[in-house]
């Protein structure tokens, strides 16, 4: 297999600015917004038009590279100041994912060492953040599907596949790959309240005509009861030490429901996504958004009406089953956590 991007990809860069796939209009629309500064990038993750972990880190990457070729130059001294402002300004789009915060401190480190023109090295840098990306998706694909062999039905949630990635996806990846071996029966949930199941997920399977079955997120708990699914694959946008989750908000509630119906749980996430910094879930900043996301438009301005948008849930250790990365599978994450796994 080779590691080549799957389906539709959410970031294209030109050589002189990157396109974005606005996913907020899919599958109704394939449109790509063209950026040419970090300040138009910035915009695109912190309106969601891009998302999922590690297309966020990668486009953020690519923001820096477009700010070092808007504000280098060898007759202005502050052009570094310019460029830091940037990734300053990149770091506060979106607050949950750790890869957006990891992707930068990449770069970072690249324009710290150069003295002089930063441009190619930054560049370099941002594309191999971004081919990295998809040989680990390729290589968690593989190590999912060795655990997945005997898999009869597989429950996934959100949209954790090409669009959400660099090009191949995490668990959607691993589906990809488990499929390739076994035609596995697949279920998707809708994914209040962006509907990323409805709109991304099962639309990019069938752009690879691999068959799945839409689920409403309250149906979740029958089905498993039905006996029909034996595995909940999701990605991460952030994993702490102690192998607490924090994923797409009705994770935690999967997890829950799988643990009660015996239900396995898998998570697939490159190691750029465990925060070394957190040693549990507890301290995993989630982040609100506008009550408008979620709210009809009817209750705008109604005054006895409000809405708590939270995006993400922590789903602890305990009931999560194998954490999936490109450096190796952790089963039964709560004995030890996952820091063996970002030990150089």
């Amino acid at each position: 297999m080779t590691n080549k991007p799957a389906g539709v990809q959410a970031l294209h860069w030109t050589g002189h600015s990157l396109k974005v796939l606005d996913q907020r209009q899919l599958p109704e629309k394939i449109f790509y917004d063209e950026y040419t500064d970090a300040q138009g990038v910035t915009e695109a993750i912190a309106t969601m038009r891009v998302r999922g972990a590690p297309a966020i880190g990668i486009a953020a990457a690519y923001g820096v590279v477009l700010s070092s070729y808007q504000h280098y130059s060898q007759s202005v001294d502050n052009w570094r100041q310019h460029v830091l402002a940037d990734i300053e300004l990149l770091a506060e789009s979106r607050p949950t994912a750790v890869n957006l915060f990891w992707a930068l401190n990449q770069v970072k480190d690249i324009l710290d060492k150069q003295k002089t023109d930063p441009r190619t090295a930054i560049l370099a840098c941002a594309e191999k953040i971004h081919t990295d990306d998809i040989a680990a998706n390729y290589k968690m694909g593989e190590l999912g599907a060795d655990i997945l062999a005997n898999a009869k039905g597989i429950l996934t949630h959100c949209n954790t596949g090409a669009l959400a990635t660099g090009g191949y996806g995490t668990a959607l990846g691993v589906i990809r790959s488990v499929y390739a071996r076994n035609p596995v029966k697949i279920y998707a949930g809708e994914t209040r309240p962006w509907l990323q199941g409805v709109r991304l997920t099962v639309w990019e399977l069938a752009q690879d005509e691999i068959p799945v079955t839409l689920i409403a997120d309250s149906a979740a708990a029958w089905l498993m009861k039905s006996g029909v699914i034996d595995w909940v694959i999701v990605g991460a946008d952030r994993i702490a030490l102690n192998g607490d989750v924090a994923n797409k908000i009705g994770t935690y509630s999967l997890a829950v429901l799988a643990k009660q119906h015996g239900v396995k749980v898998m998570v697939v996430a490159p190691t750029s996504t465990i925060d070394g910094s957190m040693k549990s879930g507890a301290e995993i900043e989630i982040e609100q958004r506008q009550q408008s996301e979620l709210l009809p438009a009817c209750y705008k301005d109604n005054a006895f009406v409000s809405a708590w948008n939270p995006v993400f849930d922590v789903t602890p250790a305990e009931l999560i089953t194998a954490i999936v990365t490109e450096r190796g599978v952790v089963l039964n994450p709560v004995e030890g956590g996952v820091g063996g796994l970002i030990k150089s």
